[in-house]
């Protein structure tokens, strides 16, 4: 997905010198330098100097752009402090909207293409409507309620509510400000033009007039809000136009428009006026033979012809607002008649949610505001004045234009080399290839299609495999995935599947599964009272030469084919019977009412898996207070647990190296003297959602004599308090030396990225790595492609290093708008 031009995506000079001659992973032996010396540049940098003269980390990176601090740099030595200090906590709230801030800054950053700019300018919008709907939602119940109990960086509810209010305000006013000077002018000269009525000249409006009154108007409901009529209920989410008119007697009405969602938001001007009657699509507009595509906003189009809607009434002003409401709608599972019905009536409820925020633009009359505010029940500081046009990410048509030129090169996933030559109809190659060794699946660079779904489909038709069992989180509204334990069970294996009706926001999709399940005869699974089932796990029973064998899939993301394109996610697939065990173990406590206490293999919360973590985090602290080398490197989504944060600082003080690579929310203040100077605390930011975890101790694994090997972990685990204590996890040891070394490549990657890459200061600002004038650009993404793409054979067997070819399915609009529960 990099510009035609610029084979990197990044603008580098391709005279320059080639990215492997100074790259650290470069022909590196499976033998050679172990995790322990990666990013050893990094090990020397203290990101607690926050005056700026910090020497950057790598000689082949300088600082970049900043994102602001979201608590006091002013934090006293903690030499002596304890280490329950709240001063040591940050935010959660705050950390999590520091992290939209580097996603925002994809589209700030002028080195992207354009439409990659767009997309993630809608992604912003997408994920701060979540972010209030849940986090904020969440907020707002406890004020209601009451609440003043302090969180572990000692704010209440209040501070915390007015504080997400004030970061999320300069957020907005950057998203929009963006589009504005930034986006929308370099879209006109790439010759994308997103219009307003007075740019159009009188034939055109006239022929826009004709397709509003044909294909729009009629579907459009205005409401007066009078005497007469009750206030218009406003759907969350939904853009709507506020109309202000006079009638003959000097009376002026407040009426609602509803901006319908199942029409184009932009309307390709050009396509509509050569066929007003016809249906248009961003298809049609990319096809009209002109030379520039242009656009205009459906709320333009329907403000402009209010005088159909209204008339014989003085229409005396328009203006766009947007409503946002909480989804923290929730009951008690245990006194609820039945978890289906549950999940129906929490869908029910959130339509008529608590607003938690209203959007208007700026140039709306004070009365309608008034109004507004005053029938939508919120406070002043729930107002987003913004200017228009609202909701940024209904702009697909001009995201999806077929301009190359304007957007990264398209990515297609790679075949893995141990399937190759893999067929579904022979089941018997795929599992002697998994008896011969681990397999270890990364995504979007392998193929999900290729790996993930053969292995199921070979199973579904294998006549040797007894039973197929898979624990469903999320899964694609068409899912393949769920087609094979169909198929499966249509042949006669035993088929039992675990499907989380509370995965937020796909409880509707989640229940559709589960119906058409039932029907075909499949034993169903709804989750664990009072736990959501967030593990990412697959087994299948095979009868082998007159026993029983296992092949188990434990996965760090869902069995769902399209966010696979898109997000970064490992699988580990495994004959090991240990685990294979353990996964049988697992899903009996998934379809009884006992829960199984005992693992041998796998780390499962709620079990063990706060206990082992947090001893490994310990034993890295012994080794280090005894003078030997220890060293923890752990990549997730989020580090929000306030005990885990505590057990690193204690290690950090210990002397031990530490590398966080944290997506998002972080509440460890790296680089404290006297508490974490030995931590570093990383995000990658980029074309693809990081959404793997793996975890890493130097000295995590016993061995005979008393000596320590290290410890590799996969698995679908956060280190947040609701992954260990009240989510069904699980996350698989690493022992095969091959897979290791795989692991090590990809930590090492994103430790040396200067493209990508942000470090954290200890007062929650970021700051993001550039190369170098004239230095190499090794953007983490792009490097891992390119080595899937040298590492997936021809269909000859015969490694391939030609320019893939091009998968027009793969989607990536949904990449970063990601619930925090996937």
């Amino acid at each position: 997905m990099a510009d035609s031009d610029d084979p990197d995506g990044h603008g580098a000079d391709s005279s320059k010198e080639p990215v492997d001659s100074v790259d650290p992973l470069a022909a590196r032996p499976s033998d050679g330098p172990s995790v322990l010396s990666l990013g050893e540049a990094d090990q020397r940098w203290s990101p607690g100097d926050d005056d700026g003269t910090a020497e950057c980390p790598v000689p082949w990176a300088q600082y970049g752009a900043e994102t602001p601090a979201i608590a006091s740099g002013q934090v006293p030595s903690a030499t002596d402090a304890s280490v329950d200090d709240e001063r040591f906590q940050l935010s959660r709230e705050l950390s999590e909207l520091a992290f939209q801030r580097r996603v925002l800054h994809e589209a700030e950053d002028d080195r992207n293409p354009v439409l990659h700019r767009l997309r993630f300018l809608g992604i912003t919008t997408k994920n701060m409507d979540e972010f209030f709907m849940k986090r904020v939602g969440g907020l707002k119940q406890q004020l209601a309620a009451g609440v003043t109990e302090t969180t572990p960086d000692g704010r209440t509810p209040r501070e915390q509510w007015e504080a997400v209010l004030e970061h999320a305000r300069e957020i907005f006013e950057r998203q929009s400000r963006c589009f504005a000077e930034s986006v929308e002018p370099a879209l006109r000269e790439a010759g994308i033009e997103i219009e307003s009525w007075g740019d159009l000249t009188s034939r055109e409006r006239d022929r826009l007039s004709e397709h509003f009154e044909r294909q729009v108007m009629p579907t459009l409901t205005p409401l007066t809000f009078d005497p007469a009529h009750p206030f218009p209920f406003i759907s969350n989410l939904s853009l709507s136009v506020a109309v202000l008119t006079r009638d003959d007697d000097g009376e002026e009405r407040f009426s609602r428009i509803k901006v319908p969602q199942n029409r184009p938001r932009l309307v390709p001007v050009d396509a509509v006026c050569a066929n007003p009657g016809g249906t248009q699509t961003a298809e049609a507009a990319a096809s009209t033979d002109t030379e520039t595509n242009r656009f205009l906003p459906l709320e333009r189009l329907i403000e402009a012809n209010l005088d159909d809607l209204f008339p014989d009434t003085e229409v005396c002003h328009s203006s766009t607002f947007r409503v946002t409401r909480n989804a923290e709608v929730r009951r008690n599972e245990e006194v609820a008649e039945g978890l289906i019905e549950m999940i129906e009536d929490v869908l029910r409820q959130r339509r008529f949610a608590t607003v938690v925020r209203l959007e208007i633009a700026d140039d709306m009359p004070a009365e309608v505001r008034d109004l507004l505010v005053e029938h939508l029940d919120v406070s002043e500081r729930e107002v987003f004045v913004r200017p228009e046009p609202l909701a940024l990410d209904g702009f697909d048509a001009v995201v999806d234009l077929d301009r190359s030129d304007q957007k990264l090169e398209p990515w297609t996933p790679q075949r893995h080399p141990r399937f190759e030559g893999i067929d579904a109809d022979r089941p018997d190659d795929l599992f002697a290839e998994l008896r011969r060794d681990d397999v270890l699946l990364h995504h979007p660079y392998h193929s999900f299609s290729g790996t993930v779904q053969t292995f199921l489909d070979a199973a579904a038709h294998d006549p040797d495999v007894l039973a197929i069992k898979a624990a469903i989180y999320r899964t694609a509204p068409d899912s393949k995935v769920i087609g094979s334990l169909i198929d499966a069970a249509k042949n006669g294996k035993q088929v039992a599947v675990m499907v989380e009706l509370k995965a937020r926001f796909d409880e509707e999709n989640n229940l559709r599964w589960v119906k058409r399940l039932e029907e075909e005869g499949i034993h169903v699974a709804y989750g664990t009272i009072g736990l959501k089932t967030h593990s990412k796990v697959a087994l299948v029973v095979r009868e082998e030469d007159g026993d029983v064998a296992t092949y188990s899939h434990v996965g760090t993301g869902n069995y769902h084919s399209e966010t696979a394109k898109g997000y970064v996610d490992l699988g580990l697939v495994t004959a090991d019977e240990a685990i294979g065990g353990d996964l049988v173990n697992l899903f009996n406590s998934f379809t009884t009412h006992a829960r199984n206490r005992e693992y041998d293999r796998l780390l499962v919360a709620p079990e063990n898996l706060r206990s082992r973590v947090t001893e490994l985090i310990s034993n890295e602290a012994t080794v280090a207070r005894a003078g030997g080398d220890a060293r923890i490197v752990a990549k997730m989504n989020a580090l929000e647990d306030p005990e885990i944060v505590r057990e690193l600082y204690r290690a950090a003080r210990a002397g031990v190296e530490i590398d966080l690579l944290v997506r998002g929310i972080c509440r460890l203040r790296p680089g404290v003297e006297g508490l974490s100077e030995s931590v570093r605390v990383h995000s990658v930011v980029g074309r693809f959602l990081e959404h793997s975890r793996i975890y890493y101790f130097a000295n995590g694994e016993n061995e005979q004599g008393g000596e320590r090997d290290a410890a590799y972990f996969v698995g679908s685990a956060d280190w947040m308090t609701r992954n260990l204590d009240r989510r069904v996890e699980a996350v698989a040891p690493v022992d095969d030396p091959a897979i290791r070394a795989e692991l090590e490549t990809v930590l090492a990657s994103m430790l040396t990225d200067n493209r990508r890459r942000w470090l954290m200061r200890s007062d929650g600002s970021y700051v993001q790595l550039e190369p170098v004038e004239d230095g190499p650009t090794l953007d983490t993404h792009e490097r891992l492609a390119e080595r899937a793409r040298e590492s997936a054979p021809d269909p000859d067997g015969r490694p391939s290093r030609g320019e893939p070819g091009r998968d027009p399915e793969v989607d990536l609009e949904e990449v970063y708008t990601d619930s925090g529960e996937s």
